[in-house]
């Protein structure tokens, strides 16, 4: 096999597995029920006029299965978290006792698991897409270089090896869903 085909299989393996990966901060961010830090990642805050991710400017610890609680290194952040996780819509509303803030996790409804559940699927859609995409760009450099005069035979090996990594991957996403919906709808 060529030096260039190898060169293609391996991209194509470390961009789905950087798709995997972004599944899975995606699906850390759905909220089962349980209150975990990572449900405010991405959260910023303007601390000295810098955008600031929260877990930079306080501790962030989960008091029980159902409350967050941030503590501010410096008590005048204490506003500019809060406003940040209003801001943020994340369905949160912070309970500002002038030492901490706290977010409280309401009991989902059945309902409010379904679209959960719904919302992970998307985005085991949107990571199936970018797996596809992926494969149909490597599919495309092996035709190039089967123009370029590389035997028809090595460039078809090289497409059913594209293939099962594809497959490999898109099974990958499956069961991370299901484990995510099995999550979300344990009550």
């Amino acid at each position: 096999m060529s030096e260039d085909l190898r060169k293609i299989e391996s991209t194509t393996t470390d961009l789905m597995q950087k798709a995997i990966v972004h599944l899975e901060s995606e699906l850390a961010k759905v909220r089962a029920g349980k209150a975990t830090p990572g449900i405010i990642d991405g959260i910023v805050v303007d601390y000295y006029g810098n955008p600031t991710p929260i877990s930079q400017v306080g501790n962030i610890t989960v008091a029980d299965a159902r409350t967050l609680v941030i503590q501010p290194w410096e008590k005048n952040m204490l506003q500019p978290i809060e406003r940040s996780i209003i801001a943020s819509n994340i369905g949160l509303n912070p309970q500002n006792d002038g030492l901490v803030i706290r977010l409280f996790l309401p009991p989902l409804t059945e309902e409010r698991r379904r679209e959960l559940v719904k919302k992970s699927q998307g985005e085991g859609e949107h990571s199936k897409v970018a797996i596809r995409s992926i494969r149909r760009d490597s599919m495309e450099q092996i035709k190039k270089l089967q123009k370029n005069g590389l035997s028809e035979d090595v460039c078809k090996d090289a497409e059913k090896n594209v293939q099962e990594t594809t497959d490999k991957f898109i099974e990958l996403v499956d069961k991370y869903l299901a484990s995510k919906e099995k999550e979300i709808m344990t009550v």
